[in-house]
């Protein structure tokens, strides 16, 4: 007899992965070779998104696409999101015409959008009650990344469910954590999406600084890049990116900063002081206000370029 808000494990690990019919909501720059590498691998994957045009790429790369979620989620045993964040996963799952009502119990919803953690944790203890599983299982890595299936993916949540759709997961990733409880997964995307935003905004400081005293820029991504101040925006964003100011690197200034409003909210939840995480995600607030939803995030850079002067000592 399944308890009151918890699936029984027993429908969960009577999942047979190899015909389980996926449902695919979100087709955009990540979701798309993400749902194409799990057609690709020669699972039964039905695709849903608003824009015409994403749901058409997916069909040109041999996947189904449905016209609306509800309809992609018909019969299916697995659901992944991959949405712009935890309120459009809710109202896709939850909401009035959420695809929660058409799944049995024991499917598995896998959220791989970058979701704010406490809500994964309520929406999780909500769909338990119909013997849904939820999953989170936020990616890092980007598109490049996303295409070839080497993403960087934080599992959090039921361990036998985890278990059933692993071989899913290492389609799409090389490098899997488990994370711990539902939520945690999501908990550490917005961690590490604030560490490297704390990295690529103090690497683009440094670079002006060091430009303004006569330094040659791409000296000094050398240098830092076998030097203690090395890290993942001195190593792959600032010669391609910054540096010729394309700002072309494929994550938006909006999704940086809303994982960084995640990240901030998070410290305020658990009581954890975090003045450097607070002033981050102002200052990419602010960036994400003057610059529009639609800037690299690497167009940080071009923000704090524009910032007034001191004056000079």
């Amino acid at each position: 007899m399944r308890a009151e808000g918890r699936p029984d494990r027993n429908d969960v690990m009577s999942l047979d992965l190899s015909s389980a019919r996926i449902a695919f909501l979100g087709l955009g720059k990540m979701g798309l070779p993400m749902a194409s590498r799990l057609v690709a691998a020669g699972w039964t994957v039905i695709g849903f998104d608003p824009s015409r045009a994403a749901s058409e790429a997916f069909a040109a790369a041999g996947g189904r696409a449905a016209h609306s979620a509800r309809a992609a989620a018909e019969r299916a045993s697995i659901v992944v999101t991959m949405l712009p964040d935890g309120k459009a996963v809710r109202a896709v799952l939850a909401g009035p015409d959420g695809v929660a009502g058409c799944l049995a119990p024991g499917a598995i919803v896998i959220d791989m959008s970058s979701s704010a953690p406490v809500g994964t944790r309520d929406l999780a203890r909500e769909l338990g009650g119909a013997g849904i599983v939820l999953i989170d299982a936020p990616v890092s890595g980007g598109v490049k990344r996303a295409v070839d299936g080497t993403l960087a993916i934080m599992v959090g949540g039921d361990e036998a469910a985890a278990a059933a759709v692993r071989p899913l997961l290492e389609r799409l990733g090389t490098s899997l954590f488990e994370t711990g409880p539902v939520g945690s997964g999501h908990a550490m995307k917005a961690l590490n999406n604030y560490v490297s935003a704390a990295g690529l905004t103090a690497a683009c400081e440094a670079l002006r600084i060091g430009t303004s005293f006569g330094l040659d820029p791409e000296l000094m991504t050398d240098i830092l890049n076998v030097s203690t101040g090395r890290n993942n925006s001195t190593d792959v964003k600032l010669k391609p990116y910054v540096i010729p100011k394309s700002y072309t690197s494929g994550f938006s200034m909006a999704l940086m900063a809303k994982d960084l409003r995640t990240a901030d909210e998070l410290a305020r939840h658990e009581g954890i002081p975090a003045p450097l995480s607070h002033a981050v995600a102002s200052l990419w607030q602010d960036a994400l206000a003057d610059l529009g939803a639609e800037a690299d995030h690497t167009a940080i850079d071009a923000f704090l370029a524009a910032l007034p002067a001191p004056a000079r000592e």
